[in-house]
């Protein structure tokens, strides 16, 4: 009786069944977008998202790539992927209520760490904010630790964006939240208002209204024009339209303002890299 056929089977058998074991057996490396990278999520408003600099400069790079060209230079860091999930106007209410954050951020998998800056819309847009800001920070850290259940969360404290009272009442609230809920803070805002002192606009754009600037202007700024706006980097236009009363008012980061912010957050986080490496 020739038995090859049946000992062909029981050998293919046994090795589908020893390549099913080892695929089991072997390590989870995916991190959501690349396979074997620390996965980084940014979560936050107009100050970490940068909608006027991707305008002004669409080929960057900007702050999710700062991050990890920053990261990539340093010695005993794994490779990192950053995702910058923030958007303009936005609260935490919003992010939740408007379904954001189920699109965005809930279903991202290997999550390995989540940096959370709120505070200046959901102070000007929420009834209550000394009440309903951390319920809403609470219920937010809820939800990330549901879905992304291995990550490390961390609140951070906002820019100084607001007035300096402002400023420290919602970074107070935001201790507060990152205390009873046992994480940690990372504090931007000494960094960033000390990186001020160096120029006090050198690191927010200029954003003016084209109906404010003298019609005499209004040739010599047509470059610039986006929209309704006139629309400057940095300090290009400053000697001729600085005297111009609000032009130095809009204090969102230009891209010197998103580089502070990139290096004061890659050097945080190398610390926390190299205490527990990638797996």
């Amino acid at each position: 009786m020739n038995d090859m056929p049946a000992l062909r089977l029981i050998f293919s058998a046994t090795r589908l069944f020893g390549l099913l074991l080892l695929l089991v057996m072997l390590p989870l490396t995916a991190r959501a977008e690349h396979e074997g990278k620390v996965q980084i999520l940014l979560l936050g408003d107009s100050t970490a998202e940068g909608s006027i600099p991707r305008l002004l400069k669409p080929n960057g790079p900007h702050l999710e790539t700062v991050l990890e060209q920053l990261l990539a230079a340093e010695e005993n860091v794994p490779p990192c992927h950053v995702t910058n999930s923030s958007l303009s106007g936005e609260y935490i209410r919003r992010l939740i209520d408007s379904g954001r954050y189920d699109r965005d951020a809930a279903k991202l998998p290997g999550v390995d760490y989540v940096f959370i800056r709120y505070g200046l819309n959901d102070r000007a847009r929420v009834k209550n904010f000394t009440s309903e800001f951390p319920t809403h920070f609470h219920e937010l850290i809820d939800r990330l630790r549901k879905d992304h259940p291995d990550a490390s969360l961390i609140p951070m404290t906002v820019i100084p964006f607001a007035n300096e009272e402002a400023s420290q009442e919602i970074n107070d609230l935001v201790r507060q939240v990152a205390e009873q809920e046992q994480l940690p803070v990372f504090d931007i805002y000494p960094r960033y208002a000390a990186e001020l002192k160096k120029g006090h606009n050198m690191l927010n754009y200029r954003r003016y209204p084209l109906g404010n600037v003298p019609q005499k202007y209004h040739e010599f700024v047509k470059p610039f024009v986006h929209g309704d706006r006139v629309v400057v980097m940095a300090n290009e236009l400053d000697p001729i339209l600085g005297h111009l009363p609000g032009w130095y008012s809009d204090r969102h980061p230009n891209l010197a303002g998103y580089n502070v912010i990139a290096d004061e957050t890659a050097k945080y986080l190398v610390r926390l890299l190299r205490e527990k490496p990638a797996e």
